[in-house]
């Protein structure tokens, strides 16, 4: 089991884990997503040390290996470690590779290692490449073999960092196949990937970071088919967001009409479908700002990628008023001509009570 206890890691300009705790079990496949920069790569890097972590603690079963007198490498020889980049000696042959860890710090014969290396390069399919060299391999090939080298020392915990990323896409699926194997024996892995069909498929866990730690923990169906929080329903999604404020009637109309027009081109939206988004937007704010005595608004917009659809959630101050009532009879036909459904809903005990839901037509 590794337990983590307030992990911090900073840098002088960013600081990517800001307090981490959680327990991984003995067996957990995990798959660890997020937006880039949200310190997926380094809380890899700091389970096996090759970050210092700038507080915090981290336990390996009841070896505390943030403890500056723990011997991090006798730890490290369980906790293997799958990079980007495969880190294959050039100058060595595939098999010489797989066998060189286990011959220098398990103090293996070089005919045990040579065995155990042959077994696992015909586990990943490639002991016939066992003479080659790396620079003779494809990408999915020299990774193929760097998870070789690191299931020949044997470990508990293998930790992937974005295993994938760096092969063309041709090459993905024969890696992916040999990680779905792997993740079928019982040994502990951490995986970071941007795959996400892949994640959920072989995994019996998923960490979504964000905003500086595990934002949501949970099975592969709550975090892909019922996410909890804001922010992981969005990036499973695959939902772009623009976030709008209005704080008086004198608000700048023709700023938000470039945010919007600067959303739509940065996300490629089709361009029937951003017309209609900025003109949805301009028709509701028009329509309800002038008749509230609060002015207080917000407008969220949010487009789906794999949809290609888009919606506005606004919400507004005041006292219960629906906009589908409004006296406004143009601006209603125009709104109505925009979109596909319209709901309105009065929360209470929200500060902006009022929330309007325009799925904006796409067809």
């Amino acid at each position: 089991m590794i337990r983590i206890e307030h992990l911090k890691k900073e840098y002088p300009n960013i600081t990517p884990l800001k307090d981490v705790s959680v327990e991984i079990h003995d067996g957990d496949v995990i798959s660890v997503i997020g937006p880039s920069g949200t310190g997926k790569s380094t809380l890899l890097r700091c389970i096996n040390q090759l970050e210092k972590p700038t507080s915090g603690k981290i336990w390996v079963d009841d070896t505390e290996i943030t403890d500056p007198r723990c011997d991090i490498n006798k730890v490290r020889q369980k906790m293997g470690m799958v990079f980007q980049s495969f880190n294959l000696f050039g100058h060595k042959t595939v098999i010489e590779n797989v066998m060189m860890a286990p011959m220098d710090l398990l103090g293996k014969s070089k005919q045990e290692a040579y065995d155990t290396g042959m077994r696992l390069l015909r586990t990943v399919g490639l002991a016939e490449k066992a003479l080659n060299y790396p620079d003779e391999l494809s990408g999915g090939q020299k990774q193929r073999i760097a998870i070789a080298r690191t299931l020949a020392m044997d470990p508990d915990v293998i930790l992937l960092d974005e295993p994938t990323s760096a092969l063309d896409p041709t090459m993905v699926g024969e890696v992916q196949a040999v990680i779905r194997d792997l993740a079928t024996t019982g040994k502990t892995m951490m995986i970071v990937t941007h795959e996400m069909n892949f994640a959920k498929a072989i995994c019996n866990r998923v960490f979504f970071m964000d905003e500086g730690g595990i934002y949501e923990d949970g099975t592969p169906e709550q975090i892909f088919d019922h996410p909890q929080r804001e922010n992981t329903r969005r990036f499973v999604q695959r939902l772009k967001v623009l976030e709008l404020s209005i704080e008086s009637r004198d608000y700048d109309f023709l700023g938000m009409a470039a945010q919007i027009d600067a959303y739509c081109r940065k996300n490629q939206i089709p361009k029937k479908l951003a017309g209609r988004i900025q003109l949805t937007f301009e028709e509701a704010a028009q329509t309800l700002v002038p008749a509230l005595d609060d002015p207080r608004m917000t407008a969220v917009c949010e487009y789906s990628e794999a949809e290609e659809t888009a919606e506005w959630v606004i919400r507004y101050a005041g006292s219960a008023g629906d906009v589908t009532k409004s006296d406004n009879d143009l601006s209603l036909a125009v709104i109505k001509g925009m979109t596909e459904n319209i709901e309105y809903s009065w929360q209470a005990d929200a500060e902006l009570p009022n929330r309007l839901s325009l799925l904006v037509r796409h067809g």
